[in-house]
């Protein structure tokens, strides 16, 4: 920690924020909140929520979304069908559990395009409008072509190919270590328009850089809501004055700068748990539906689809926005287990599975949430550590770079796919080994495209976004 007291204060609070987590009684549990005063413009008059999902692991994006042209497909099947451990290639668009025809609403000369065959409800997005696909996404300081790689004539990203780095540098615009992330930071600018800054950045799947800001902290929610302190209610330790003198002890002041900041966390903490448990819509009955279990893929068997429920947690805070004076909101959700370097048929499957099947209800509780249609006001974005190789291990694929990925929401202009799609195979001019892709879009202009349709201004992007003035594309258009 650094010696001044200031620096130490900020330190304690950073480090209290990542050790709470959802479901612990002990007193670090702490769903922290806006610190400071933040920076923001105008209050709007309107709701706006920003959903991440972050697929942890690196999905195999040549898989998800496949060009299937006569060209691209007979490229497809000689590299990724193997023939030691077993193909990783999926059956044709009309052949028994093939992929699925998607047709953009812009063509690209001679190549046609299907999804994995377990993204049903996604194509039912994608045709309805209000799901666009994102085509070659990935960290980048400044364009960048294959030579200027090779040659390291350019600033790289740090750390390429390593699982924690670049997460970290998806969310947060350095390798792992970084202070904050770009939802936070957003977080920073917009919590002035909230009557209760605390819930701006809210995540409903653990402690993510994505959400941490310079000035506030996210609010860390279970699938159950807001996360108590233990043994401030009822009795404790079978006295029924014991809890009293607990809350005391925990939220005393004191002279002592670290007790004194201890307490004032753990006061807002419990004023925060007392606002939000009462302003979240119910789960099931006449609040926020349950979400129906999803089919396995591989067995065939009903089961619970934990992002699914992630995402009614999201939906019951939106509900109660007018209650939490919320008109910005931040949220983190994520479904792990996407490194597939083995059995990635039968792995993906059903992933992707249980990420169509989790969107797709989302897309349906907001869009009568408590008898309102939210969809034009929740934007829904995907993001992962990075792509993989195009060609396969025997039976899965190993780390890469770009990658594609999904927008959902209202506001989205749908139904079509933006960026020139990859050319399906190897040796080509965005391959940067083994069918790794060199990243079309970068992060910076993939965040600033969702910062612009959440308020921020050219001069807040600039800020959020570091390397979005090495860009001429700002705005790569797939938001109204």
């Amino acid at each position: 920690m650094s010696s001044t007291p200031n620096a130490s204060r900020r330190e304690f609070l950073r480090m209290a924020s990542a050790l709470s987590v959802a479901g612990t009684a002990a007193p670090f549990a702490l769903n922290l909140a806006a610190m400071g005063s933040a920076a923001a413009q105008t209050a709007p008059g309107d709701y706006k929520a920003l959903i991440c999902l972050f697929m942890f692991g690196a999905n195999d994006h040549a898989n998800t979304v496949l060009a299937t042209d006569s060209g691209s497909w007979s490229q497809y099947l000689s590299v990724r069908t193997t023939t030691d451990a077993g193909s990783i290639a999926l059956p044709a668009v009309g052949a028994p559990g093939g992929v699925i025809p998607i047709v953009p609403s812009s063509t690209q000369a001679g190549r046609s395009f299907a999804l994995h065959p377990n993204m049903v409800e996604m194509k039912s997005l994608f045709d309805g409008g209000r799901a666009a696909i994102v085509s070659n996404v990935g960290p980048l300081i400044m364009p960048t072509t294959l030579a200027q790689y090779k040659a390291a004539s350019v600033p790289l990203p740090p750390k390429l190919f390593s699982h924690n780095d670049q997460q970290s540098l998806w969310q947060a615009y350095a390798p792992e270590g970084a202070a904050y992330g770009w939802g936070g930071r957003m977080g920073d600018l917009l919590a002035a328009n909230n009557s209760n800054p605390i819930f701006t950045a809210i995540s409903a799947s653990g402690n993510a850089v994505f959400l941490a800001g310079k000035t506030i902290n996210q609010y860390q929610v279970s699938a159950s809501g807001a996360v108590p302190i233990g043994g401030l209610t009822g009795t404790l330790f079978g006295s029924s004055s014991a809890s009293g003198a607990f809350k005391s002890i925990i939220t005393g002041d004191s002279s002592n700068v670290f007790q004194k900041d201890y307490a004032a966390v753990t006061s807002r903490s419990i004023n925060a748990q007392s606002l939000l448990s009462p302003a979240m819509a119910p789960a099931g009955g006449s609040g926020v539906p349950n979400p129906t279990q999803y089919t396995n893929p591989n067995t065939g068997a009903l089961a619970n689809n934990s992002l699914a429920i992630q995402l009614q947690t999201v939906a019951r805070i939106i509900a109660g926005r007018s209650a939490l004076g919320a008109k910005r909101q931040v949220f983190f959700v994520s479904l792990g287990g996407f490194d597939t370097h083995d059995f990635q048929k039968t792995a993906q499957a059903d992933l992707l599975a249980r990420l169509s099947h989790a969107i797709a209800y989302f897309d349906g509780v907001v869009g009568n949430l408590q008898g309102a249609d939210l969809r034009q006001q929740v934007t829904l974005f995907t993001a992962s550590d990075f792509g993989r190789t195009f060609t396969s291990n025997g039976d899965g694929t190993d780390h890469g770079w770009g990658s594609h990925h999904f927008v959902v929401g209202g506001a989205v202009k749908g139904g079509n796919i933006y960026g020139d799609f990859p050319v399906t195979g190897l040796k080509h001019n965005l391959d940067v080994g083994s069918g790794s892709l060199l990243p079309q879009f970068s992060v910076d202009q993939y965040g600033a495209t969702l910062a612009n349709w959440f308020g921020l201004s050219a001069t807040q992007i600039n800020d959020v976004f570091p390397n979005i003035v090495n860009f001429t594309t700002r705005n790569i258009g797939f938001l109204g």
